[in-house]
């Protein structure tokens, strides 16, 4: 295939923009899938995907399409997710093409998501195709959509392409745009091979599975490669291209978008946005890769009654494979024993790596509550050091300076909503930047938020006090200086270290107040009074008692001298304050998610 018959390109879109079903209908229309096997969300291979209606990993495709000119034309779709927290995902997939569809919802408008993908497709100068979606919808206003894209997005609204994934409209235009607009990728098949991994996922039975872009020369089965990262060489034991499957092929050359096997069994062998070259004909340089991976929350997991250490390990490296973004570090913990602590780029990719422990590998796991990375600086040797767990924040006396990091939250509204918009991010410690008015009752809230203050429940309360009507997307800034105050939760006089916390030294006094009523709620009676305590150092700023189990011991008793049921009810006192000394006291998952429902 000739590189000018070649389109390597990308879809885009807000959450919930019709992305999946649009990709449906380009499947359709090109055959790539037969129509008995068709079903909704046909590239949305996980359960959760499809369960939610969101993607969560890119997933590559070739079409091949005869346009008007009389040309076939090979499409290479590399499908992105829509969601803040994988915004990693979408730079990977743009990085791999030289175009995208941005979708954009004709009931909606543009969103917070809209506006940020965009800003990433030019920022990567990728060329930009605006797709007006779901034009079949009653009271839609086109011309109000239009106007937000030249507006809001700076496109050139004119060319967008009025389209219906539902009903198929717009489909065949839509390809003879892509065909037309994108231009052709470039490359010389006889220079040395330049791949760029963008993707990979783990096979039990054949190992790693690369996903490639080959920017330069070509490469053939039997081939011996290098990673340009770390020098490691493999021999190729199977190339091919992706349609609904693994299609084999004899050679990919530059342009082309496919896999490649080659037995590798080392999980972490494989680095998303490494260059992979031949060991006979290597190249000087390696292309860009993609930017550093910041995780922006941690979290920590442990094996729960019915789970080994070793499965939560087997599961952790295997779920890296298939997800680059996910960090993770070994841990202990006094009252949980060995688990991991683990990085991610916010609070629904942690909620679906959590998800996927349970759902592909049946693990019993307990989860403590997301925590952000401070640094700290200590006093006497100046040294500045990462906490993201806060196990390791050191003794207040040691600390000259605690810093904690910031976002750029962009925030889509209706009118009538902003002032309540604004009280919450008020609340939260936001810095207002901006606030601009848009045609057609819309307004974009730009401010500058602490990341902690938005890992809770920010963005079930901002779709509360908007009715839903809210968007919501963030970037990160800088660290900023913040008085920091560690608060351990003592159970029955013992600290619990997987329930301590870091927070804002202004908020400390209520919050522990709200997470010691909270554990109150979720720890079961015992037949002792268990005390909660949440501490600073040696000293309790709250405390809740959750009252014992009681038990008449005289009911038996008709009559007869009080002294007999004065001695019962004394043996009594003594057996219970004997079980309060030497009884332990039961947490249930619930206590350690206790703190992400305390408002």
């Amino acid at each position: 295939m000739e590189l000018s018959n070649i389109r390597n390109f990308s879809i885009i879109a807000h959450i919930d923009h019709g992305k999946s079903t649009l990709a449906d209908r380009l499947l359709e229309y090109t055959h790539t899938i037969e129509i008995r096997k068709m079903r909704d969300q046909v590239l949305d291979t996980m359960d959760l995907e499809r369960e939610r209606g969101i993607t969560i990993k890119a997933h590559p495709i070739r079409m091949e399409y005869k346009a008007w000119d009389g040309k076939t034309y090979i499409l290479n779709l590399i499908d992105t997710p829509g969601h803040v927290d994988f915004t990693y995902e979408v730079s990977r997939s743009l990085a791999a093409t030289e175009g995208v569809v941005l979708l954009i919802d004709a009931s909606q408008g543009v969103e917070a998501q809209t506006l940020a993908h965009t800003l990433l497709a030019k920022s990567l100068n990728k060329i930009i195709i605006p797709v007006i979606n779901k034009i079949d919808l009653q009271n839609v206003d086109i011309p109000l959509v239009k106007k937000q894209i030249e507006e809001v997005l700076h496109l050139n609204s004119n060319k967008a392409v009025l389209a219906s994934g539902k009903e198929g409209i717009g489909v065949e235009e839509l390809l003879e745009t892509i065909v037309d607009e994108i231009p052709p990728p470039e490359g010389d098949p006889n220079t040395p091979l330049k791949a760029l991994i963008f993707d990979s996922w783990f096979d039990a039975y054949r190992g790693v599975v690369i996903y490639v872009r080959i920017f330069e020369g070509q490469i053939k089965q039997g081939m011996e490669i290098k990673l340009m990262s770390n020098d490691n060489t493999y021999p190729v034991s199977e190339i091919g291209i992706m349609r609904m499957g693994l299609i084999p092929q004899d050679v990919l050359q530059s342009g082309e978008v496919g896999y490649i096997i080659t037995g590798i069994k080392n999980l972490t062998d494989i680095k998303i946005g490494d260059t992979i070259t031949t060991v006979n004909f290597p190249a000087e340089q390696p292309l860009q890769g993609y930017r550093e991976l910041k995780p922006m929350v941690f979290c920590s997991f442990y094996p729960g009654p019915d789970t080994a250490f070793k499965e939560l390990q087997d599961a952790v490296e295997k779920l890296r494979l298939t997800d680059a973004s996910l960090i993770y570090e070994p841990e202990s913990s006094l009252a949980l024993g060995l688990g991991y602590r683990c990085g991610f780029l916010g609070l629904l990719h942690m909620e679906i790596i959590s998800e996927r422990f349970y759902r592909e590998y049946e693990l019993d796991l307990i989860s403590t509550a997301p925590s952000v990375s401070y640094h700290i600086t200590k006093r006497d040797s100046g040294e500045m050091i990462i906490v993201d767990n806060p196990l390791r924040f050191p003794s207040i006396n040691e600390i000259a300076k605690s810093e904690e990091p910031y976002i750029k939250a962009t925030i889509l509204v209706p009118n009538e909503y902003v002032g309540s918009v604004l009280t919450l991010l008020q609340a939260r410690r936001g810095i207002q930047q901006s606030l601009n008015y848009l045609e057609g009752n819309r307004n974009i809230i730009i401010y500058e938020l602490p990341l902690s203050e938005v890992l809770f429940d920010f963005y079930d309360k901002l779709k509360s006090v908007s009715k839903g009507y809210a968007s919501f997307d963030y970037e990160y800034l800088d660290y900023r200086e913040v008085d920091l105050a560690k608060v351990d939760i003592l159970v029955a006089g013992e600290a619990v270290d997987a329930l301590s916390f870091l927070v804002n030294a202004e908020k400390v006094q209520q919050r522990a107040r709200d997470l010691v009523i909270k554990l109150k709620e979720v720890i079961p009676r015992h037949q002792f009074a268990v005390a909660l305590q949440a501490a600073i150092g040696g000293k309790i700023i709250a405390r809740e008692t959750i009252p014992t189990f009681r038990k008449d011991v005289t009911a038996r008793c008709s009559g007869g001298d009080i002294t007999r049921k004065r001695k019962l009810r004394e043996k009594q006192k003594e057996g219970k304050k004997r079980m309060r000394n030497e009884g332990s006291v039961d947490l249930p998952k619930e206590a350690f998610h206790a703190i992400l429902k305390i408002d």
